[in-house]
C-alpha cells in the first residue's frame, strides 16, 4: 500500500524533509513547561516559557538541524528542607520547536520566572537562475 503524505504530490519535488519535520513536531506533545509564541514584529517572534524556580545556570538553549531545544534541570534541593506541600514543579524538562529555514535566534533573557527567546526571520536573497539548454 502506498503511503500518502503531505508532500507526496508530484509537483512538490524535494520536500521530503517537510514530512520529517511534521512528524518530529507531532512527537513533542508534553505540556510542561507551558509556553507562548508571539509575533512581535513583521519578521520577529518571541517564545516565552514559564520556568519558575529555574536559574540561568539550570537552563540550556541549543539549535541543531533547525530544531530549537530548551532544557531545564535544577540542582538537587537542600536535604534539610521539609515540604508540607510541594506545588511548584521542579522536574527537568526538554521542550523543542522546529524552526523554518532562515529563522535565527537573536537573544534570550530570563526575567520573573519567564524565559524569553527572541527569533527573527532573515529576508532571503532572491536568486534568479537561468539554465542554459545544451544539445545532446
Amino acid at each position: 500500500m502506498t503511503r500518502h503524505t503531505l508532500t507526496s504530490h508530484p509537483f512538490l519535488l524535494g520536500f521530503e524533509e517537510l514530512d520529517r519535520l511534521v512528524e518530529r513536531t507531532a512527537k513533542s506533545g508534553e505540556g510542561y513547561p507551558p509556553y507562548n509564541i508571539e509575533q512581535v514584529g513583521e519578521r520577529a517572534y518571541r517564545i516565552t516559557l514559564a520556568v519558575a524556580g529555574f536559574a540561568e545556570d539550570d537552563l540550556s538553549i541549543t539549535v541543531e538541524d533547525r530544531q530549537l531545544m530548551v532544557r531545564g534541570r535544577q540542582a538537587e534541593p537542600e536535604q534539610e528542607r521539609v515540604f508540607l506541600h510541594r506545588g511548584i514543579a521542579a522536574r527537568q524538562f526538554s521542550r523543542s520547536f522546529v524552526l523554518a529555514e532562515g529563522v535565527e535566534i537573536t537573544g534570550a533573557a530570563l526575567e520573573h520566572g519567564l524565559l524569553n527567546i527572541l527569533l527573527e526571520r532573515k529576508s532571503p536573497d532572491r536568486v534568479i537562475q537561468t539554465i542554459e539548454i545544451t544539445r545532446t
